[in-house]
């Protein structure tokens, strides 16, 4: 017995490969992980995004029409459909939000924390903030996953956001409506300029959040910060992301509900011209902007918040029960 323990540590400290128990029990870890960043990223999209689902439904309903917007405007609008149609009717379209949004966020928040594991492993950083370069292309690549993956439901998220309940009624219909009427290849109409704005959105949202938090833990000395100061870094985030995206978060949005706002959109350019010769430059692409600063703030920042609180607290309950054993 004592001889078998011998030979063992001799043969791990000659580097040697020893049976499978560390392999899988990497392997658990390695799922464990997967499925704690799938679960966390699910949550934070589905609250960040029905804290405000009002707000992002008034924006897309001025980006797809030419009426000028204001925050007069807005608020009319907002009031209007609650005095019409109801105070849930604010959340029109939020069903297909979430449908689209839990699979979205949790796809992405798992792929960023993936990135920078193969990242870190490729630079020497494992374990630690990857360098600024990195740090940005986990964010993009991540970004760029989930809306592949997830593409079709956020067409009909706009489509749901911006017709009357007659036209379609749940997101099923939606998709049997545009299959049959425009074609499957409507379904990924305006998925170009998705990809196009979700590459700096994205990267930018990620790398100003981790950014943020590293300088925060190299100047306060605290390696976490307080739920309050990472919905402020989130907020900064999402500034940052959503500002530097906005036209083609615009031009996404025109080409998507074409089919039912009248308009024919071809390409990417020929949507930015026609927009620009009607609307102006800054009526046009950057129409709810303001409002974009109003609601992406508190979304991206109740969003990474709500990941890395939910990260933390599965963390502990596996500690508490792994103690309890």
């Amino acid at each position: 017995m004592g001889s078998g323990v011998q030979d063992q540590r001799a043969a791990l400290a000659h580097g040697e490969v020893l049976p499978r128990a560390s392999t899988q029990s990497e392997g658990l870890k390695q799922t464990r992980s997967v499925l704690n960043s799938l679960f966390s990223g699910a949550l934070a999209g589905a609250v960040a995004k029905t804290a405000v689902a009002p707000l992002d439904r008034t924006k897309i309903i001025f980006q797809v029409s030419s009426a000028r917007f204001s925050a007069k405007e807005a608020y009319r609008l907002i009031y209007r459909t609650y005095l019409t149609d109801g105070f849930f009717a604010l959340w029109r379209g939020n069903s297909a939000t979430m449908v689209r949004v839990i699979p979205y966020a949790a796809i992405q928040f798992c792929a960023h924390e993936q990135y920078k594991s193969l990242l870190g492993d490729y630079y020497g950083f494992q374990g630690k903030v990857l360098p600024p370069l990195p740090r940005l292309l986990a964010g993009s690549m991540a970004g760029i996953t989930a809306a592949m993956l997830t593409y079709p439901l956020d067409m009909v998220r706009a489509r749901m956001a911006v017709t009357p309940k007659e036209m379609y009624s749940n997101i099923l219909h939606v998709f049997v409506r545009i299959s049959r009427e425009e074609g499957l290849k409507t379904l990924y109409r305006g998925f170009t300029p998705t990809i196009l704005g979700v590459v700096p959105y994205a990267g930018l949202s990620f790398f100003t959040y981790e950014t943020l938090k590293k300088l925060h833990a190299e100047r306060s000395g605290r390696p976490q910060p307080y739920s309050y100061e990472r919905l402020a870094f989130g907020a900064c985030a999402g500034l940052i992301g959503q500002s530097a995206s906005y036209p083609l978060d615009v031009v996404r949005r025109r080409m998507q509900t074409a089919g039912v706002t009248g308009h024919t959109y071809g390409t990417i350019l020929g949507t930015m011209r026609e927009i620009v010769s009607e609307e102006g430059v800054i009526r046009g692409l950057y129409k709810g902007l303001s409002m974009n600063w109003v609601k992406g703030p508190i979304a991206v920042g109740i969003s990474f918040t709500t990941f890395d609180l939910t990260q933390i607290l599965l963390k502990k309950l596996h500690e508490m029960g792994y103690a309890s054993r």
